[in-house]
């Protein structure tokens, strides 16, 4: 079997157990720190919003600077750190006895994780251009199976044993995903750029990085991540809403995220793959048709049931949007720059994620909880018109 095949699969398992451990706990936070004594409806939806926005901003700030290192010193070496540093801080979270200490270990979560962020420029830097889609579409199935099983693992040993316990449980694994993925890992040192002297050696490579296509697909990234994740911190609390009592609550959440997560896997590997044979920029147009549609009906939708049903149609349809885009500004970047590349996508995608919560969070204070599913309909529109401007661009270039 190919090196690059290895790895990748290597990679995926990695990845499964890697966020497995993270959704043995995180999805449970509003329930969590209702146990510390937040529960007054307003403030648990502020703390749900700060511990939900908390690592985006510190990740924002770290993502290019990895980034930059992993070009310099390998990829390898920097999914090592995120995932040893993911051991402390989740087994810290399930020490934790103040909310304050939560958001102290989100914020640091921010700064030294980020598996997925890494995993992805390992992927693109060591896989052929023609394969890029599909293997980075693969990729992303392990996220989305690691957020199934995490929460739905997770809730039933939160119903069990309690929420400490689904902490230490999740940093057990994700050292036994460290040391899995430090012994069968093996990277292509070729694709490193160690080269770089004197005043070019502090400089990031953006200048080589950020044309006019790439530059609109780090845009659409953005809305992207905001339209994934707007409504995922508020998912425990409208089941809570919904049924009316919290015993039960968290179980249910982990089967509810267990089902968005399979629907996208299912996406991931199928839809994206398809971006290696046929036009990606016409696929994603018609998938964010698509899941507009979609979201509008989950708006004017009223029971349980059928938040279920199109909550999880719709990261059907967009599941395999970001593999696609992904792959798009790598096949445009040389393998030297796409750690660089895939930093500074780690930094649009984190600015989306620090922005989802505040939008959430103001939003469901005021007009209620499941009045956030607008913003994901809204991402959604600009996100088509965003698209519609590059095939556009394109087109007129053609011609020309």
């Amino acid at each position: 079997m190919e090196r690059w095949k290895v790895n990748l699969y290597t990679l995926w398992i990695s990845q499964i157990i890697s966020l497995t451990s993270f959704g043995f706990g995180l999805p449970f936070m509003p329930f969590y720190i209702q146990e510390m004594g937040v529960t007054d409806p307003a403030t648990l939806k502020l703390y749900t919003g700060i511990l939900s926005a908390a690592p985006a901003i510190t990740m924002a700030v770290m993502a290019p600077i990895w980034g930059m290192l992993s070009d310099r010193y390998g990829r390898k070496l920097m999914i090592q750190r995120a995932m040893l540093a993911a051991v402390f801080v989740i087994g810290l979270m399930g020490m934790a006895t103040h909310v304050w200490q939560l958001v102290i270990l989100r914020l640091v979560q921010g700064m030294f994780t980020g598996t997925i962020t890494a995993s992805s420029t390992f992927v693109a830097a060591n896989t052929p251009n023609n394969r890029l889609s599909y293997a980075l579409g693969f990729l992303s199935s392990s996220t989305f199976i690691g957020y199934s099983l995490g929460p739905f693992l997770g809730g039933t040993v939160a119903e069990y044993f309690g929420y400490r316990i689904s902490f230490f449980s999740g940093a057990v694994l994700m050292l036994l995903g460290f040391l899995f993925l430090t012994i069968y890992l093996k990277e292509d040192k070729s694709t490193l750029n160690p080269g770089q002297t004197g005043a070019k050696k502090v400089g990031l490579p953006y200048g080589k990085i950020l044309t006019v296509n790439i530059v609109l697909m780090l845009i659409m990234l953005f809305f992207h991540r905001i339209t994934r994740s707007v409504f995922t911190p508020f998912i425990p609390l409208y089941i809570q809403e919904s049924t009316g009592v919290l015993e039960g609550a968290a179980q249910l959440t982990g089967t509810v995220n267990g089902i968005i997560g399979i629907m996208t896997t299912v996406a991931a590997i199928t839809i994206s793959r398809l971006g290696d044979k046929y036009n990606k920029i016409n696929m994603i147009s018609l998938l964010l048709a698509l899941a507009a549609v979609d979201a509008l009906v989950l708006n004017l939708s009223h029971t349980l049931v059928s938040f279920i049903v199109f909550y999880a149609m719709m990261f059907l349809l967009i599941g395999g949007v970001e593999p696609m885009i992904t792959s798009m500004t790598a096949e445009m970047t040389v393998p030297e720059h796409r750690g660089a590349l895939f930093g500074l996508q780690g930094l649009v995608g984190s600015l989306g994620w620090m922005v989802s919560p505040t939008m959430g969070t103001a939003v469901s204070i005021y007009f209620g909880t499941k009045s956030v599913l607008w913003i994901v309909l809204a991402m959604l529109i600009v996100n088509t018109l965003v698209i519609s401007v590059i095939k556009y661009k394109n087109a007129k270039d053609t011609l020309v």
